[in-house]
Protein backbone atom coordinates (compact mmCIF):
# COMPACT_ATOMS: atom_id res chain seq x y z
CA UNK A 1 0.00 0.00 0.00
CA UNK A 2 1.06 3.55 -1.13
CA UNK A 3 0.92 6.33 1.34
CA UNK A 4 1.58 9.63 1.41
CA UNK A 5 1.45 11.77 4.78
CA UNK A 6 2.01 15.26 4.55
CA UNK A 7 0.61 18.61 6.45
CA UNK A 8 -2.52 20.10 5.41
CA UNK A 9 -1.78 22.74 2.74
CA UNK A 10 -4.27 25.67 1.47
CA UNK A 11 -4.99 24.71 -2.16
CA UNK A 12 -1.52 22.98 -2.80
CA UNK A 13 0.88 22.95 -6.02
CA UNK A 14 0.24 20.93 -8.40
CA UNK A 15 3.02 18.06 -6.86
CA UNK A 16 0.91 17.68 -3.77
CA UNK A 17 -2.41 16.99 -6.02
CA UNK A 18 -0.69 14.12 -7.87
CA UNK A 19 0.98 12.98 -4.29
CA UNK A 20 -2.65 12.55 -3.21
CA UNK A 21 -3.63 10.81 -6.51
CA UNK A 22 -0.86 8.05 -6.63
CA UNK A 23 -1.30 7.38 -2.54
CA UNK A 24 -3.79 4.53 -1.40
CA UNK A 25 -4.00 6.50 1.78
CA UNK A 26 -3.31 10.25 2.19
CA UNK A 27 -3.06 11.34 5.57
CA UNK A 28 -3.00 15.10 6.42
CA UNK A 29 -0.51 15.17 9.63
CA UNK A 30 -1.90 17.89 11.82
CA UNK A 31 -0.47 17.28 15.99
CA UNK A 32 3.03 19.54 15.06
CA UNK A 33 3.56 23.22 15.56
CA UNK A 34 1.73 25.56 13.46
CA UNK A 35 4.55 27.34 11.43
CA UNK A 36 2.92 30.82 10.44
CA UNK A 37 3.25 32.10 7.21
CA UNK A 38 3.71 28.66 5.58
CA UNK A 39 1.03 26.96 2.86
CA UNK A 40 -1.36 25.65 5.47
CA UNK A 41 -3.00 29.01 5.22
CA UNK A 42 -2.18 30.53 1.87
CA UNK A 43 -0.74 30.02 -1.51
CA UNK A 44 0.25 31.47 -4.52
CA UNK A 45 -2.20 33.07 -7.90
CA UNK A 46 -1.09 35.25 -10.63
CA UNK A 47 -1.16 38.99 -9.99
CA UNK A 48 -2.67 41.60 -12.38
CA UNK A 49 0.31 42.06 -14.89
CA UNK A 50 3.00 40.10 -14.01
CA UNK A 51 4.39 37.46 -11.02
CA UNK A 52 2.06 36.19 -8.50
CA UNK A 53 0.60 37.47 -5.49
CA UNK A 54 -0.68 35.47 -1.83
CA UNK A 55 -4.31 34.17 -1.73
CA UNK A 56 -4.44 33.71 2.28
CA UNK A 57 -7.17 32.94 4.82
CA UNK A 58 -6.67 34.91 8.31
CA UNK A 59 -5.81 33.03 11.20
CA UNK A 60 -7.26 34.06 14.92
CA UNK A 61 -4.38 35.09 17.73
CA UNK A 62 -2.84 31.92 18.57
CA UNK A 63 0.54 31.32 20.74
CA UNK A 64 3.71 29.45 19.54
CA UNK A 65 3.14 26.33 20.86
CA UNK A 66 -0.06 25.62 19.25
CA UNK A 67 -0.78 22.38 17.09
CA UNK A 68 -1.77 22.57 13.94
CA UNK A 69 -5.21 20.96 14.95
CA UNK A 70 -6.24 23.69 17.06
CA UNK A 71 -5.46 26.79 14.87
CA UNK A 72 -8.65 28.40 14.10
CA UNK A 73 -9.71 30.76 11.28
CA UNK A 74 -10.96 34.43 11.92
CA UNK A 75 -13.99 34.45 10.26
CA UNK A 76 -14.76 38.06 11.29
CA UNK A 77 -12.84 39.25 8.29
CA UNK A 78 -14.45 38.90 5.37
CA UNK A 79 -11.84 36.68 3.40
CA UNK A 80 -14.12 34.79 0.87
CA UNK A 81 -14.70 37.55 -1.48
CA UNK A 82 -11.19 39.09 -1.00
CA UNK A 83 -10.06 35.51 -2.77
CA UNK A 84 -12.86 36.15 -5.19
CA UNK A 85 -11.69 39.66 -6.10
CA UNK A 86 -8.24 38.51 -6.18
CA UNK A 87 -8.88 35.85 -8.66
CA UNK A 88 -10.92 38.65 -11.18
CA UNK A 89 -7.54 38.67 -13.07
CA UNK A 90 -8.70 35.28 -14.27
CA UNK A 91 -11.81 36.37 -16.07
CA UNK A 92 -11.14 37.26 -19.25
CA UNK A 93 -7.74 35.02 -19.66
CA UNK A 94 -8.34 31.79 -18.42
CA UNK A 95 -10.58 29.21 -20.04
CA UNK A 96 -11.96 27.70 -16.93
CA UNK A 97 -12.54 30.64 -14.56
CA UNK A 98 -15.83 29.80 -14.16
CA UNK A 99 -15.73 26.13 -12.92
CA UNK A 100 -12.80 27.05 -10.78
CA UNK A 101 -15.09 29.74 -9.04
CA UNK A 102 -18.26 27.66 -8.60
CA UNK A 103 -15.94 24.95 -7.11
CA UNK A 104 -14.36 27.07 -5.17
CA UNK A 105 -17.61 28.58 -3.82
CA UNK A 106 -19.32 25.58 -3.13
CA UNK A 107 -16.77 24.95 -0.39
CA UNK A 108 -16.75 28.66 0.69
CA UNK A 109 -20.79 28.51 0.97
CA UNK A 110 -20.06 26.06 4.29
CA UNK A 111 -18.54 27.11 7.48
CA UNK A 112 -15.61 26.17 8.79
CA UNK A 113 -13.73 26.98 11.99
CA UNK A 114 -10.55 24.96 11.75
CA UNK A 115 -7.85 25.52 8.76
CA UNK A 116 -7.61 22.06 8.57
CA UNK A 117 -11.14 21.11 8.09
CA UNK A 118 -10.99 23.93 5.37
CA UNK A 119 -8.00 22.74 3.80
CA UNK A 120 -9.16 18.82 3.90
CA UNK A 121 -12.70 19.71 2.15
CA UNK A 122 -10.76 21.92 -0.42
CA UNK A 123 -8.94 18.85 -1.55
CA UNK A 124 -11.70 16.93 -1.75
CA UNK A 125 -13.97 18.74 -3.88
CA UNK A 126 -10.47 18.79 -6.04
CA UNK A 127 -10.10 15.44 -6.62
CA UNK A 128 -13.59 15.37 -7.18
CA UNK A 129 -13.31 17.42 -10.18
CA UNK A 130 -10.07 15.50 -11.48
CA UNK A 131 -11.85 12.33 -10.83
CA UNK A 132 -9.31 11.03 -8.41
CA UNK A 133 -10.87 8.49 -6.12
CA UNK A 134 -8.46 9.33 -3.12
CA UNK A 135 -8.60 8.78 0.79
CA UNK A 136 -7.73 12.16 2.92
CA UNK A 137 -7.73 11.47 6.38
CA UNK A 138 -6.97 13.40 9.09
CA UNK A 139 -3.88 12.07 11.59
CA UNK A 140 -5.87 13.63 14.75
CA UNK A 141 -8.81 12.05 14.23
CA UNK A 142 -7.59 8.37 13.11
CA UNK A 143 -7.15 7.74 16.90
CA UNK A 144 -4.09 5.75 16.07
CA UNK A 145 -1.58 5.30 18.53
CA UNK A 146 2.29 5.62 17.26
CA UNK A 147 5.59 5.51 19.24
CA UNK A 148 7.48 8.94 20.10
CA UNK A 149 9.00 10.23 17.43
CA UNK A 150 12.92 11.22 18.39
CA UNK A 151 13.57 12.84 14.75
CA UNK A 152 11.93 14.55 12.67
CA UNK A 153 11.69 12.14 9.76
CA UNK A 154 10.32 9.14 12.78
CA UNK A 155 6.34 10.71 12.60
CA UNK A 156 5.96 9.19 8.97
CA UNK A 157 7.87 5.95 9.96
CA UNK A 158 5.61 5.66 13.10
CA UNK A 159 2.75 6.29 11.63
CA UNK A 160 3.26 3.68 8.76
CA UNK A 161 4.55 0.76 11.50
CA UNK A 162 0.62 0.87 12.44
CA UNK A 163 -1.11 1.16 8.83
CA UNK A 164 0.08 -2.90 8.56
CA UNK A 165 2.50 -4.49 5.70
CA UNK A 166 3.76 -4.14 2.45
CA UNK A 167 4.02 -0.23 2.80
CA UNK A 168 5.97 2.26 0.90
CA UNK A 169 5.64 5.68 1.84
CA UNK A 170 6.01 8.39 -0.62
CA UNK A 171 7.60 12.16 -0.08
CA UNK A 172 8.07 14.90 -2.27
CA UNK A 173 11.85 14.74 -3.19
CA UNK A 174 12.04 18.26 -2.11
CA UNK A 175 12.75 15.74 1.80
CA UNK A 176 15.11 13.68 0.05
CA UNK A 177 18.17 14.90 2.60
CA UNK A 178 16.02 14.81 5.51
CA UNK A 179 15.07 10.93 5.69
CA UNK A 180 17.32 8.03 6.58
CA UNK A 181 16.52 5.51 4.76
CA UNK A 182 18.12 3.00 6.78
CA UNK A 183 15.15 3.18 9.56
CA UNK A 184 12.45 2.75 7.03
CA UNK A 185 14.26 -0.84 5.33
CA UNK A 186 15.05 -2.01 9.10
CA UNK A 187 10.92 -1.62 9.77
CA UNK A 188 10.42 -3.42 6.07
CA UNK A 189 9.05 0.20 4.80
CA UNK A 190 9.77 1.15 1.20
CA UNK A 191 10.96 4.85 1.09
CA UNK A 192 10.27 6.60 -1.68
CA UNK A 193 10.78 9.99 -2.85
CA UNK A 194 8.49 11.97 -5.97
CA UNK A 195 10.01 13.85 -8.41
CA UNK A 196 7.55 16.00 -10.29
CA UNK A 197 8.24 17.01 -13.89
CA UNK A 198 5.88 20.47 -14.19
CA UNK A 199 4.99 20.86 -17.25
CA UNK A 200 4.62 24.62 -18.58
CA UNK A 201 1.47 25.41 -19.88
CA UNK A 202 -0.25 28.88 -21.27
CA UNK A 203 -1.18 31.69 -18.81
CA UNK A 204 -1.92 33.72 -21.14
CA UNK A 205 1.44 35.99 -20.57
CA UNK A 206 4.86 36.20 -21.48
CA UNK A 207 6.41 34.50 -18.96
CA UNK A 208 5.27 31.33 -17.23
CA UNK A 209 4.92 31.47 -13.45
CA UNK A 210 5.62 27.61 -12.04
CA UNK A 211 4.56 26.31 -9.00
CA UNK A 212 1.93 28.18 -8.18
CA UNK A 213 -1.34 26.95 -6.29
CA UNK A 214 -3.44 24.06 -8.22
CA UNK A 215 -5.99 26.97 -8.50
CA UNK A 216 -3.94 28.13 -11.56
CA UNK A 217 -3.17 24.85 -13.09
CA UNK A 218 -7.09 24.37 -13.03
CA UNK A 219 -7.57 27.83 -14.42
CA UNK A 220 -5.78 27.02 -17.98
CA UNK A 221 -6.07 23.38 -18.25
CA UNK A 222 -8.59 20.75 -18.74
CA UNK A 223 -9.20 17.77 -16.76
CA UNK A 224 -7.77 15.52 -18.99
CA UNK A 225 -4.89 18.10 -19.37
CA UNK A 226 -4.09 18.47 -15.62
CA UNK A 227 -4.42 14.68 -15.17
CA UNK A 228 -1.67 13.95 -17.56
CA UNK A 229 0.57 16.92 -16.10
CA UNK A 230 -0.19 14.36 -12.62
CA UNK A 231 1.27 11.32 -13.81
CA UNK A 232 3.97 13.07 -15.50
CA UNK A 233 6.67 11.87 -12.34
CA UNK A 234 9.15 9.47 -11.46
CA UNK A 235 9.97 7.63 -7.87
CA UNK A 236 13.84 7.37 -6.72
Amino acid sequence: MKVGIMQPYFLPYIGYISLIKHTERFILFDVVQFIRHGWIERNRVLKQNDGWLYIQVPLEKFSRETLIKDVRINNEINWKDKIFAQLITYKKRAPFYATVVELLRNVFDKSFDSIVDLNRELLIAICQYLEIAATIEVFSQMNLQIDEAHAPDEWALNICKKLGTDISYINPIGGMDFFDRKKYEDNDINLLFQKMMITPYSQKRATFEPGLSIIDVMMFNSKDEINLMLDNYELI
